[in-house]
């Protein structure tokens, strides 16, 4: 069952199937970009929604289904940018080299203070695949994502090799190595959600490759970031998610409903002392124990 809430031509939240919202509710090259957090098929728990399937195969045609789609709802200078774990992004990388132009394959890098691997490399990092429907017209707002050029900006070198020598730029658009922190539980912006993405990051992707009153779709949206981040930017935002708990957190950080059901929404408060595995309460310091399971590494 297919329900919506909010404004169709503001900030819409869907809340369904993502193959089947994306069928019979997204018209065909009505979106100018995409951002795509799909469940990553390593066994996390989705608010009682295991992420997993019977077989790597069966998740890749499942997969190859809704990237299909996404890109036939893209617009002719559409961006998408999509995101799994590092054992399945060469055939995300294969299957849409074939239907849109990939621009970047992007490094998200991040500390890990958790618990670490000790027979193997543990996982510190997930990737992104920039893809645009056309080559020679897509958005890129450089100048909205410039970050600091340490060359030019600490070092304060010169560059000899112009015809009259000068600094070297203060400025520069990023590279494809994105260190932003992951989402920690005492951050203010932390929801719970396992696999939640920061706003630093959808906010240089939305900046970026969208202006403003462009429509920015996320299929998978989670903790709604993405619609979240939109809105402040002035863009457009439909969100699609079939957990009900999630869908709740969108209406309350879109400001789309105060309450649900007749229960308030109320973002709960933070406990910051944690109990262990036998009850006791442990310091009030954190540990994740998780931090390798975002890309499907062994713990």
């Amino acid at each position: 069952m297919i329900e919506k809430f909010g404004n169709n031509q503001q900030h819409l939240i869907i809340k369904g199937n993502a193959l089947e919202v994306l069928r019979e509710e997204i018209p065909n090259e009505s979106v100018d970009l995409i951002f795509s957090d799909p469940p990553y098929n390593i066994g996390k728990n989705f608010n009682g929604l295991k992420d997993k399937w019977p077989s790597p195969e069966a998740y890749l045609e499942w997969c190859y289904e809704w990237l299909d789609l996404c890109v036939q709802k893209l617009k002719p200078n559409g961006s998408f940018y999509v995101m799994t774990s590092t054992q399945f992004m060469p055939f995300f990388d294969i299957f849409l080299g074939k239907k849109l132009t990939i621009v970047s394959r992007i490094v998200w890098a991040y500390d890990s203070s958790g618990v670490q691997a000790r027979k193997y490399y543990g996982s510190m990092y997930e990737p992104i695949l920039y893809c645009v429907k056309s080559e020679q017209n897509y958005t890129f707002n450089a100048e909205e994502i410039m970050v600091e050029a340490p060359t030019g900006a600490k070092r304060k070198l010169i560059d000899y090799r112009k015809p009259i020598p000068q600094p070297y730029n203060t400025k520069k658009v990023p590279g494809n190595v994105w260190n932003f922190p992951r989402v920690r539980y005492r951050m203010d912006e932390y929801e719970e959600h396992p696999s939640q993405k920061p706003i630093l990051l959808l906010d240089r992707i939305i900046r970026a490759s969208s202006n403003p009153g462009d429509t920015v779709l996320d299929p998978f949206s989670g903790t709604f970031t993405t619609g979240f981040v939109a809105k402040s930017l002035n863009r457009k935002s439909i969100g699609i998610e079939i957990n009900e708990e999630y869908v709740k957190i969108g209406l309350r950080r879109l400001e789309i409903q105060a309450d649900y059901n007749g229960v308030p929404l109320v973002k709960p408060e933070k406990d910051y002392v944690r109990k262990n595995c036998n009850g006791i309460k442990n310091n009030p310091i954190l540990v994740d124990a998780t931090d390798n399971t975002t890309t499907g590494e062994r713990v």
